[in-house]
C-alpha cells in the first residue's frame, strides 16, 4: 500500500518538478519528452566493466555478528571505566 502511495506522489512531484521549468508553468506536451525521458536517453555508458551482483546476504550470520560486536563493545567499555574508577582512586 505504502509503495503504491509513494509512486503516485513521486509521479506527480515529478511532473510539477518537470514543468516548473517551463515558461508559464505549462505542462509538456504529449509529443515532447519531459526534462528527466531526455536525460535517461543521453545518459552516458558507465566507465569499465559492469560488475556482478553481489552475493546473497546470511541475515542471521550478520546479526550474529552485530550482536558479538555489540558485546565486545559492552565489555570493552566496562573494563575501560573499571580501570578509570581505578586509576581516580589512586590519584586521591
Amino acid at each position: 500500500m505504502y509503495t503504491s502511495e509513494c509512486g503516485v506522489w513521486m509521479d506527480f512531484v515529478q511532473g510539477a518538478m518537470a514543468s516548473r521549468g517551463r515558461r508559464g508553468g505549462a505542462p509538456a506536451r504529449e509529443d515532447e519528452p519531459r526534462r528527466d525521458e531526455r536525460a535517461e536517453q543521453q545518459a552516458p555508458a558507465p566507465p569499465g566493466p559492469v560488475l556482478p551482483p553481489p552475493p546473497p546476504v546470511d541475515y542471521g550470520v550478520f546479526m550474529q555478528g552485530l550482536v558479538q560486536a555489540m558485546q565486545t563493545q559492552a565489555h570493552t567499555q566496562a573494563a575501560l571505566q573499571a580501570q578509570l574508577e581505578a586509576q581516580v582512586r589512586l590519584i586521591k
